[in-house]
């Protein structure tokens, strides 16, 4: 079972990586031997959401620059598993976003560690109804484009009925495919988010490849820090990284 410490000035962190996404695991690890983080910065930090840091381009940065850039000249391929999320304590990868990276490959380098805040299940019901709400309609609109020669045919002969018949039928398929694959919280994850906390939101959005067994004092300590207008704190926080076992 591999771990890595995190050694910060607020105290360690030992953080477990997870055996079922191999490639971050033997990512981190092989950055920690290497030194790679040793006098990064945790260089954005949000109150009660997550601390992140691994940016290359932090190291003995001046107060002022931009950061959050920074990273090896590689991604990972994402590793999202429903079975891993985000409950308060996670690792888990930073990323570009989906209008850059529709297949949502993770930074060489950057992480974020989950601190959250804890819902209550009404709350879990109502993300819930807008996920499925969301699935459909990216369902549907997928559909649309898969049928994209169809409909367009349609619409230069002027087919209103076969359009609107098009439509309730493609609408009726997306249905059924999101019916077959429903989207929610398991147990686990309600029983996470409605105690210890998390950020439930952005589940199936970015690769969780670990957890901190202990530390999680220091998360929120790092957490409740000051920071400026761009998230940094305004005091340095530096880390060094290390394997503990692999």
């Amino acid at each position: 079972m591999a771990k890595i410490k995190i050694e910060t000035p607020k105290g360690d962190i030992i953080v477990r990586l997870y055996d079922e996404t191999p490639k971050h695991r033997d990512n981190i690890l092989k950055l920690a031997k290497e030194g790679y983080y040793d006098g990064t910065l945790f260089h954005r930090v949000i109150k009660d959401f997550m601390i992140q840091g691994g940016d290359p381009d932090s190291k003995g940065a001046p107060k002022g620059k931009h950061l959050g850039a920074g990273g090896p000249e590689y991604t990972i391929e994402a590793e999202i598993n429903p079975q891993l999320f985000h409950k308060r304590g996670a690792l888990c990868a930073a990323r570009l976003g989906d209008e850059v990276n529709p297949n949502k490959e993770s930074s060489g380098s950057q992480f974020y560690i989950v601190c959250g805040e804890v819902y209550k299940p009404a709350q879990l019901k109502q993300m819930e109804k807008q996920m499925k709400q969301n699935q459909i309609t990216i369902t549907f609109n997928d559909l649309v484009t898969y049928h994209k020669n169809e409909i367009m045919d349609m619409r230069r002969n002027r087919d209103r009925t076969g359009l609107q018949d098009m439509q309730e039928r493609l609408m009726k398929e997306a249905q059924d495919i999101c019916k077959a694959n429903p989207v929610g919280f398991s147990n686990e994850q309600t029983e996470a988010y409605t105690t210890i906390g998390g950020t439930p939101f952005l589940d199936g959005e970015y690769t969780v490849f670990g957890e901190v067994e202990h530390g999680l004092d220091v998360v929120s300590a790092i957490n409740d820090v000051d920071t400026d207008n761009a998230d940094r704190p305004t005091d340095d926080l530096t880390m060094k990284v290390s394997v503990v076992e692999e």
